[in-house]
């Protein structure tokens, strides 16, 4: 894995050990990253059940002003620290836990903590999305920025609502086995 543009362009990445975890592809992560140019510069990411990190790391090198790496497992949560490291991404910009995403967002909500640009959500394909996204959008005032979107990744013969909370999805890229399902305020 390798970032592919920006501050860190060409920068190699440690990946997982294992297969139990599912990187997003490089090829995926430029098409994301191409949709979202105007959106990244300046923002706050969450990088939600984020592995290695790629996705978020990625999001600092192209101008986010702030990273936060949510994942449940502790080695995840090493490895996202270990890349952050190699590249010497500032600590005041990021923010790393291992915390369950919708343990970690019902937290964001009652601490009051500054709302997110952008959230990313790629969680192992087996997992219940609804759940999460359903929370999103119950409580997007305090979670998301006004002009903030979503993305999924799901599995390409995953079908995921087309709305959640006020919530609708606006456009959805397939590339290989992986999706994109991109949702914004209605």
């Amino acid at each position: 894995m390798r970032i592919i543009s920006g501050k860190y362009r060409g920068r190699k990445l440690k990946s997982p050990p294992s297969l139990k975890t599912r990187p997003t592809s490089d090829r995926l992560r430029e098409t994301l990253f191409n949709i979202l140019t105007p959106r990244i510069e300046g923002a706050r990411f969450l990088d939600l059940c984020a592995g290695s990190g790629a996705v978020g790391i990625e999001a600092l090198s192209r101008g986010a002003a702030h990273g936060t790496f949510v994942d449940r497992s502790r080695k995840m949560y090493a490895l996202i620290e270990t890349n952050l490291d190699l590249l010497k991404v500032g600590d005041g910009q990021t923010e790393v836990v291992s915390r369950e995403a919708l343990d970690f967002l019902s937290r964001n909500v009652k601490r009051e903590a500054e709302p997110f640009e952008v959230i990313f959500f790629d969680p192992p394909y087996a997992m219940d999305y609804e759940e999460v996204l359903d929370y999103v959008g119950e409580n997007a005032v305090e979670l998301l920025a006004q002009d903030g979107v979503v993305i999924v990744e799901h599995h390409r013969k995953k079908d995921l609502p087309g709305e959640f909370g006020g919530w609708r999805r606006y456009r959805v890229v397939k590339q290989g086995d992986s999706s994109l399902s991109f949702y914004k305020a209605s």
